[in-house]
């Protein structure tokens, strides 16, 4: 069951669009960018607790795509002068069935879900140019408010008319969530990113979630990009439900790859 709560966040969009405009994206009036990424974490470690029972996790990339149901993720920014507004929605569902050893034969049924949707603001406060040609890059800050919620629910099923209660559950609250992101164009087609993302801070029991990345955009075609490079993940969220305590401590470290398509 460790290996069906292990991939609450295999998917995330983080701060992979941008406030440098793209090569060949007008910056007269609103500038938008839309992203599809995916992360793949090679290495999940923590811990999950449900109904008060905890369990190390230790998992590489491919016991966490063994128990994949669906992901899917987005990022939305639109951008006029130094000002901008960003929309980012994540969701991943996990899913494992197996039975449990002794004469009852008692069937388990583990559900994982993590959804989170975010609108934030933005403001661009370094925007300049560098080295021998002239390259420009950016730097803008971001802040604002983050719905997220976390589901690690157990079903028991057994042979006879009624079935155990359900352990675990549905937890969900509202955080607030700031960030930073640097841009330096390297030449008209790469483009370099870091970024740092931080939200929680103790709201609902989400003590702290970070995200950081590095990475390479590659624009081969004049409205769109191929987004590259290395995250790193970590959540600590802890609450206390109806059947017990509830807990979520997870980092995981890894690739990341996406699209994005630019539009004035």
């Amino acid at each position: 069951m460790a290996g069906a709560t292990a991939l609450s966040c295999f998917l995330s969009s983080a701060a992979y669009a941008q406030s440098l405009p793209a090569p060949g994206q007008t910056e007269d009036g609103w500038r938008h960018t839309l992203g599809f990424f995916l992360f793949t974490p090679l290495r999940t470690h923590g811990t999950s607790t449900v109904s008060g029972v905890s369990a190390d996790i230790d998992l590489d990339l491919g016991d966490v795509l063994d128990v994949l149901d669906f992901a899917a993720a987005g990022r939305y920014e639109a951008w006029n002068g130094d000002f901008g507004i960003i929309v980012d929605a994540n969701y991943v569902g996990i899913g494992e069935d197996t039975t449990l050893p002794g004469p009852a034969a008692t069937a388990v049924d583990v559900d994982v879900r993590q959804k989170w949707f975010a609108v934030m603001g933005a403001y661009r406060v370094a925007d300049g140019t560098y080295g021998a040609n002239n390259q420009r890059y950016t730097v803008d800050l971001q802040g604002g408010i983050r719905y997220n919620s976390i589901r690690q629910e157990i079903r028991f099923t057994t042979p006879g008319p009624t079935n155990p209660p359900t352990q675990g559950g549905d937890e969900g609250w509202i955080e607030p969530v700031v960030g930073a992101r640097g841009m330096w164009r390297l030449n008209d087609r790469w483009t370099t990113i870091a970024s740092l993302e931080l939200g929680g801070f103790g709201a609902g029991g989400n003590d702290l979630q970070v995200g950081a990345n590095i990475g390479f955009d590659y624009q081969p075609w004049d409205r769109t990009a191929i987004t590259f490079g290395y995250r790193y993940f970590s959540v600590d969220y802890s609450d206390s439900t109806s059947t017990g305590p509830f807990a979520y401590d997870v980092t995981q470290q890894g690739p990341y790859v996406g699209l994005k398509v630019f539009f004035n």
